[in-house]
Parts: structure tokens; C-alpha cells; sequence
């Protein structure tokens, strides 16, 4: 099961710099100029988890496996992308086949970095980017109703069900909102895999994090503000970082060396972990575990899913032949480990209906 987050925003606003540090790499080329990322690169980078550790130790384990988290960082977009300027027509298709998008917004000053605007301003370069994503997506409705109207004539129930959440959708594109604002029934699936099935680039979810200088890395500035502020309207989250920082950070070698940098930046802990978390909650995904003597593994599963569906994610035929899982929770698990948590009464056996709950310590019995 892969998920994945696209980093997206203007040209310089250090999307790439941010993506090398994710990654620990120099995968992505970092240039004082436009498009300087051409196809876009892939990292998958370790979700961090304390509870991990904690497991492990419990367990005796001789490896830990972390969960992972997939970013893409996208080529830059100017204004008219939506019409193929710059190269619009390949970052709409490249973020096209993420699951959530990655905003980066420029909040910092430096003559020496050029701004295609010719100026700061991350409210602007938001609206930009989001009005860019809202054309692309309303040519791309029209033509689908067009298509759907056929479809429903012919008394297509699966058509009649699209094409009128596609006209919903137009209505509020035409209004200036995302297509994420369309109310959508969570509870009919039927109306949920409609939607999704019109791959609607603001349908995404979005998480805004605003690059920094190193002064304001702990405390943001006024910049920041603006866009917490307009974040909040929307129901979104922020992440304030410096990427040099992030990008110095990624490339020490050890643990204490890294505590000691952020630590005299007056910082707690490294803006990336506070993104890949953000992420991970962006994508609606949840973590539960495996333990024992070989290796403590963190699996990642979607939220409200039930025990079936999370013993797939270590193979298919656990899904098959699912019988039961002996499901204890974090806490209980710390008590004394499977044996301990066996002897209080806490671990619990669950049937096919049990919903996974975050931190969950499971085993599945199960017969293909």
C-alpha cells in the first residue's frame, strides 16, 4: 500500500530543497532558477514513531522497520499552467497521481534568490497555485459532463450518480472554491468512489508549509501568520520550517549530532518530522504494529479500517484467510509485553468487524 504527497509551489520557494531533505539526498537538483526540476523525484522517507522504539525493546526485537511515507517533488508552476505555460501540462499530470498535496510557500527575503513574481508575498503565490488547479479542473469537468450526459441518457445509474456530483462541482469551481469544499455523503460509498473517480486536482488534500529563514525558523513571522490565518479559513494545517536548516540537519550523521544543531537553533525537534506527520494525518492513515523476537514493524493502514483490510497490508492471503486478530493496545503492550498483557487480560481476541485503532499491537491468525 503506497501513499504519496506531491510538493508543489511556485518556481524558488525551495521545494527542491526541502525534497533533498526529506530524502537525505541531492536527488533533486537545487537551482537559483525556474524549473530547475524537470521530471519529478521520488523519496520515500521513515514516518517517525517513538512507540517503535518502545515496542522493540518490549519485544527484544533485532530490527525495527518504520513505516514510510512516499513525496514527489513536482516541477514549479507558473501563472497560465493550467493553459501549458511554463510546464504546466506536466506538473498537472504529475500531481494528478498524488494522493495529497504539499504546499510550499515562500516566507522569507533574499535578493540573491529571484522570485518570478518579483516579490514575496505566499497569500499571492497560494491563490496562484490554487486558481491554476481550479481551471485545470473545470475543462476537465466540463468535458466528463459532456461525456456523462451521454452516458445518463442511456439510464446509466453509475453516470446519472457522476454527473451530478460533476455538476455540483462545477458550480463551486465556478465560484471560486476547490473542488474539496463539495459536500460528499462519507457514509455512501457509492458517492465516494463517484467523486474520487473524477480525479479532481483540488479534491486533494493540502497541507501549507511555509519556508523560513533561519531567524524565524522557531517562531515564524509575519509572513507565517498571514498564512496560518488564511489556512485556518480553510480548514487546513500549517508547518513552519527553514529547508536550509532541514537540508543541513538531514546530512549529520548522528541522532545527538542533530539534537545539538536544533538545539542551538532553538528549535525542539526537525521541521520534516512535524511534515511527515502532518502528512501522514493529511492522508487520513494511521499506524498499528507488529512484534517479536526478529522485528517490531510499523504498518500503515487507513483510518476506520477494519481488521481484515490491515492484515492485507502484510499480504493478501492474511486478508483471504483472515480467521481473528489478538490485538493489544500500546499502553497495555508496554506492561509487560504479549505475555504480559496475555497474563492482565489484555490482549483481546477481534473478529472481522474490528476497527483498528492507532498503536494497536497485533497478531493475525489466519488460513488460506
Amino acid at each position: 500500500m503506497s501513499f504519496n504527497c506531491g510538493i508543489v509551489g511556485l518556481p524558488n520557494v525551495g521545494k527542491s530543497t526541502l525534497h533533498n531533505a526529506l530524502t537525505a539526498t541531492q536527488a533533486a537538483q537545487a537551482a537559483n532558477f525556474p524549473f530547475c526540476t524537470i521530471e519529478p523525484n521520488v523519496g520515500r522517507v521513515a514516518v517517525p514513531d517513538t512507540r517503535l522504539d518502545d515496542i522493540a525493546k518490549m519485544a527484544g526485537s533485532q530490527k525495527i522497520i518504520p513505516a514510510q511515507l512516499e513525496f514527489v517533488d513536482i516541477a514549479g508552476l507558473v501563472k497560465g499552467a493550467s493553459k501549458g505555460e511554463g510546464l504546466g501540462n506536466q506538473f498537472l499530470s504529475n500531481i494528478r497521481e498524488t494522493d495529497a498535496i504539499i504546499h510550499v510557500l515562500r516566507c522569507f527575503e533574499n535578493d540573491d534568490i529571484t522570485h518570478v513574481e518579483g516579490s514575496v508575498d505566499p497569500i499571492r503565490d497560494a491563490e496562484t497555485i490554487e486558481t491554476e488547479l481550479m481551471l485545470a479542473d473545470l475543462e476537465s469537468v466540463d468535458r466528463q459532463i459532456t461525456n456523462l450526459q451521454k452516458k445518463a441518457r442511456g439510464n446509466d445509474k453509475d453516470a446519472k450518480l457522476m454527473l451530478d456530483l460533476a455538476e455540483k462541482v462545477k458550480a463551486v469551481l465556478e465560484n471560486g472554491q476547490p473542488a474539496r469544499t463539495v459536500e460528499v455523503d462519507e457514509k455512501d460509498a457509492d458517492e465516494r468512489r463517484a467523486f474520487k473517480l473524477l480525479q479532481l486536482l483540488t479534491a486533494k488534500p493540502i497541507l501549507y508549509v511555509c519556508n523560513v529563514n533561519e531567524d524565524d525558523a522557531a517562531s515564524g513571522n509575519a509572513q507565517t501568520k498571514r498564512v496560518e490565518e488564511m489556512a485556518s479559513a480553510q480548514g487546513a494545517q500549517v508547518v513552519v520550517i527553514c529547508a536550509a536548516i532541514e537540508e543541513e540537519i538531514a546530512q549529520l550523521d548522528t541522532k545527538e549530532e542533530k539534537m545539538e544543531y536544533l538545539e542551538s537553533m532553538g528549535l525542539s525537534e526537525p521541521g520534516l518530522d512535524r511534515i511527515i506527520k502532518a502528512g501522514f494525518k493529511l492522508l487520513g492513515l494511521q499506524t498499528y504494529f507488529t512484534a517479536g523476537p526478529k522485528e517490531t514493524r510499523a504498518w500503515t493502514v487507513r483510518v476506520g479500517a477494519k481488521a481484515p483490510e490491515a492484515a492485507g497490508c502484510i499480504h493478501s492471503d492474511f486478508e483471504k484467510g483472515f480467521i481473528k486478530a489478538e490485538v493489544i493496545a500500546f499502553e497495555d503492550y508496554l506492561n509487560g509485553g504479549e505475555q504480559g498483557a496475555k497474563d492482565a487480560g489484555k490482549m483481546r481476541q477481534e473478529g472481522k468487524e474490528y476497527v483498528v485503532a492507532d498503536g494497536d499491537v497485533i497478531l493475525f491468525r489466519f488460513n488460506v
